[in-house]
């Protein structure tokens, strides 16, 4: 017997194109847990469901909304909430998540799929390769327009002074939709010991690089007063009333060192909303860190407030502990949209798990399983009373359906792949993954498939997964790993010879003795690479079950040259060294600890060869 829901609660879809997820044909309805016609009359309470039903029948209730037109300072729907990431900004400052410009421009594209409304490609003025990554970016996806109009915004971040500013101005200004997004701080902490500034000259600054970014031609200028959340509230109301006078578009409220409470966060958005002269004409936006654990409360609470546009990072990376989740804050805003006004976004969630996925390897910063929506654990079950409610009704224990958030669980084609597939049967499975691979990139990938195939009876997803990894989602290769062989054990010193391949197609092969294995091959390959470099982190962990498993490595470098691989602190002249992560996979632990590190050494190398040695900013002490 079908179970009865009487005047169900319904909300747009966002799972499927970014600018078609508002359609008369695809809901989101709150529904109650199959159970028995007597059941349904008990006092009991029922537990609610974010995951997708078929559409009901029309209601005169239920408007379709889709995102609506771009206007810098304006939104026409009021229940639209804009999603800023900035990913390749504030994210790539966590240690070790250093981008190459090519894995920039990848994840930038991948956040269009996506379809975040503003991607803040970087900091142009921080060194040659932040401008011409940012500059790449704005000119590839910033003009990549589809078929309903829809195009990010693409921004450049700057501090307020012209240099900055300008710099920016001519890497964003390519994009068909530019953003400027400059700051300073306000709180007295910081304008005390910091910028060692009166509250009139920090007004003065911020009304005046407003003005300037503005006379350069961008229409669309968005201000931080950083440490917002420490600042008083008085002098915030004056400061942002002189920038809105002064041209900004959007306001963006930064809680800087994390430290507000959801309620106190929510109360201070809508005290601006209140007490700000003009704030009727930009848009409040808010930009949370995750100290306290608190980003993503802090930034629904935002919203509820009136924040209509939110900063977030793919998988919540970012400078310390992070910043709020983009993944997290879609999917509250989705699934609490009864109790958050009914606000939605225009993100595509079917493309979560692949950008996640791609910012993991990119960056280098595995997540802990036990991460909300996207960690290898948020949609396992292990307890036997969670898996008998399951086996009954997979609402009793999911609120979402993971593949609301592109995560395939199950093989619904039922393709079994093993030693006897061919490329049409892997590159199926692969679109089915949600991998867009070239046909290139499948036949090299296809041949690691084989020869995994060879040795292991099922090749999983999880395989396929780490596969793409090692072969597509890594640096320009200026070393190849050709071959390896190892001598260890108890009867002598562990001795390890490596033949690498250059970019030029040149062989070169090095023999050395270590404390083990890896150490012996890690220094052959020093021998080969000649370039100083420390190793700051190892880890390895097994991608399935059994002997037979995949191991993955991942590895941490710091380049001990101060020549290209460091930036210089604006304030104090102090080099600053840029550290650079990798990694491998194979069924040898030591190729795939091998392949780690020569793909964090790719990373270092081709860094310096787009990196001269100019006057570079510090991007680690840039934190809005």
């Amino acid at each position: 017997m079908a179970t009865v829901i009487r005047n169900p609660i319904l909300f747009p879809s966002t799972s499927h194109r970014p600018n078609q997820n508002h359609s008369n044909n695809t809901f989101l309805i709150f529904r109650f847990p199959q159970t028995s016609r007597s059941s349904l009359h008990s006092k009991s309470r029922f537990a609610f469901s974010c995951s997708q039903s078929e559409p009901p029948p029309p209601s005169p209730s239920a408007s379709p909304r889709r995102r609506p037109p771009y206007i810098p300072n304006r939104i026409p729907d009021p229940s639209y909430v804009r999603i800023f990431d900035t990913t390749l900004r504030d994210g790539e400052q966590s240690p070790g998540a250093s981008m190459t410009s090519k894995e920039k421009l990848d994840v930038a594209r991948q956040l269009a799929k996506l379809g975040v409304d503003i991607i803040e490609a970087g900091f142009p003025a921080a060194s040659k390769d932040d401008f011409e990554a940012v500059k790449m970016i704005a000119q590839e996806v910033g003009n990549a327009v589809d078929d309903d109009g829809y195009v990010p915004v693409i921004c450049g971040l700057s501090r307020c002074n012209e240099k900055d500013i300008r710099t920016a101005w001519e890497a964003v200004k390519y994009a068909k939709r530019p953003r400027i997004h400059t700051f300073i701080a306000t709180s007295a902490i910081h304008m005390e010991y910091k910028l060692r500034m009166s509250k009139d000259k920090v007004v003065d600054i911020a009304r005046n690089m407003v003005k300037f970014a503005r006379s350069l031609g961008c229409e669309d200028v968005e201000f931080s007063p950083e440490d917002a959340g420490r600042s008083d509230r008085e002098f915030l109301y004056e400061i942002l009333g002189e920038v809105i006078k002064a041209g900004a578009t959007t306001l963006n409220i930064p809680d800087t060192v994390g430290i507000t409470m959801p309620s106190e966060f929510g109360k201070l958005i809508a005290d601006i909303k209140a007490n700000t002269p003009g704030i009727e004409n930009v848009i409040i936006s808010t930009h949370c860190q995750n100290d306290l654990g608190l980003s993503t409360a802090n930034t629904i609470e935002g919203a509820r407030a009136g924040a209509r546009q939110l900063e977030v990072t793919i998988n919540g990376i970012g400078e310390r502990a992070g910043n709020a989740s983009l993944e997290e804050v879609v999917m509250a805003l989705r699934c609490g949209a009864h109790v958050n006004g009914n606000l939605y976004t225009g993100i595509n969630t079917k493309h979560i798990f692949l950008t996640s996925r791609m910012v993991e390897e990119y960056t280098g910063l595995q997540l802990q399983p036990h991460k909300a929506l996207v960690g290898a654990n948020a949609f396992a079950h292990e307890s036997g009373i969670h898996q008998d409610g399951m086996l009954k009704h997979k609402g009793t224990y999911e609120i979402i359906s993971p593949e609301d958030i592109g995560l395939e669980r199950t093989n619904e084609a039922g393709i079994v792949l093993g030693k006897l597939s061919g490329r049409h049967a892997l590159r199926k499975r692969l679109e089915e993954l949600g991998y867009e691979l070239s046909d290139d990139q499948v036949q090299t990938l296809f041949w690691r498939f084989k020869a995994v195939a060879e040795q292991k009876k099922r090749v999983t997803d999880a395989d396929l997964r780490a596969l793409v990894s090692d072969e597509v989602f890594q640096a320009e290769p200026v070393w190849k790993l050709g071959d390896l062989q190892v001598t260890c054990g108890t009867l002598g010193l562990s001795t390890a010879t490596v033949k690498l391949l250059s970019s030029d197609g040149s062989t070169h092969v090095a023999c050395s003795v270590g404390t083990g294995p890896v150490d012996s091959a890690y220094k052959a390959v020093d021998l080969i690479v000649k370039e100083p470099v420390t190793l700051l982190e190892y880890s390895m962990n097994a991608v399935t079950e059994g002997i037979d498993a995949i191991a993955t490595t991942r590895v941490v470098i710091r380049g001990e040259s101060e020549t290209s691989t460091s930036t210089t602190h604006a304030l104090t002249g102090e080099a600053v060294l840029r550290t650079f992560s990798g990694t491998g996979a194979g069924m040898d632990v030591v190729v795939s600890s091998v392949k780690a590190y020569i793909a964090a050494l790719n990373k270092m190398l081709g860094f310096k060869e787009t990196s001269p040695s100019a006057e570079k900013i510090p991007v680690s002490s840039l934190k809005i």
